[in-house]
């Protein structure tokens, strides 16, 4: 299943805590045009990441506590360098570099600098989320909406992700760009050359499926049933980012700071742990109360409405 059957939150971005942040669109990192067939589509790049509530560390000189600086400085002359001063070198023999300047990069593939090159359509579930790596907006420029929409919504109906190739910050990236309820998301995609093969790890194989039983995969499945909700991105909370304020505000205030949770409740399911027992106490431990990541909408309801609304807009995609 492609990253692309993301939800958008029910409620207004900021609405309340844990809703999705929002700083405004902030400034693009990459402006062109999509290259469509015979169409060219100006569009602006805009990072979908919201960074603004990551905790940032310093380090410092234990002794002094004085934060620590870090210095270009030349191996030739151990004197510092000025960034205006910096250029980048590629080794062709050992101490003997090749020099080459923004310009010199820009001059290797004009066009892949100014353009998202789309190279094929293909099925939108057949890329596999491995692959995926950093989410980007693409936003139509002036007098671009038109053809904007026309992308979008052929994508949507054809179940389609456009494959592309593009250059950002002199480095060229394969990309994929889906339909995401109103927008166009660009998904940054590893090469099949940076993944490991599969077939390469240590996984149970298909002569294992004979380790479990037809009633211990029964209680499995009621489990999973018992636990289906529509997904809404706003009931997860970062709970390991209010624990690290707190234990901040805490050890500020008094000198120490505490344990925020007790350890994980459980048993390792081992081959020697009776399954069906766990899986029995799970089941009825869902029956009996909800855990704490529970919406008070019923789980059966809120998968009778997603099957409801899927069947009314068959043929498009989930925002």
């Amino acid at each position: 299943m492609a990253r692309a059957r993301r939800a958008t939150p029910k409620k207004d971005a900021g609405s309340g805590d844990g809703e999705r942040s929002s700083s405004g669109a902030g400034r693009g990192i990459w402006s062109g045009s999509i290259s469509f067939g015979l169409l060219q589509i100006p569009v602006t790049l805009y990072t979908a990441e919201s960074r603004q509530d990551e905790i940032h560390f310093r380090q410092l000189d234990k002794e002094s506590l004085a934060p620590i600086k870090y210095e270009r400085v030349s191996s030739a002359t151990g004197k510092p360098v000025a960034w205006n001063d910096i250029v980048k070198g590629y080794e062709i023999e050992k101490g003997e570099f090749v020099v080459l300047d923004p310009e010199d990069l820009a001059k290797a593939n004009v066009r892949a600098t100014q353009t998202l090159d789309i190279q094929d359509f293909v099925p939108m579930d057949d890329i596999d989320p491995a692959f995926f790596e950093t989410p980007y907006y693409i936003v139509p420029q002036k007098r671009a909406t038109k053809a904007y929409v026309l992308l979008r919504d052929a994508l949507r109906h054809k179940e389609a992700a456009a494959i592309a190739t593009f250059v950002l910050r002199t480095r060229e990236h394969l990309s994929a760009l889906l339909p995401v309820g109103d927008a166009i998301m660009l998904e940054t995609l590893r090469f099949g050359h940076e993944l490991k093969d599969v077939s390469d790890m240590p996984l149970p194989t298909k002569h294992d499926a004979g380790l479990v039983g037809e009633r211990e995969q029964q209680m499995a499945e009621q489990l999973v049933e018992g636990m289906m909700t529509e997904w809404d991105p706003s009931k997860y909370k970062d709970r390991y980012h209010a624990d690290v304020m707190a234990m901040i505000e805490e050890k500020a205030r008094t000198g120490t700071a505490k344990k925020k949770h007790t350890a994980v409740p459980g048993k390792v399911a081992t081959d020697v742990v009776d399954l069906l027992a766990l899986l029995k106490k799970s089941v009825a431990g869902r029956t009996r109360g909800a855990s704490a990541n529970d919406t008070t909408t019923s789980p059966k309801r809120g998968v009778a409405r997603a099957k409801k609304r899927t069947a009314k807009t068959k043929g498009g995609r989930a925002a």
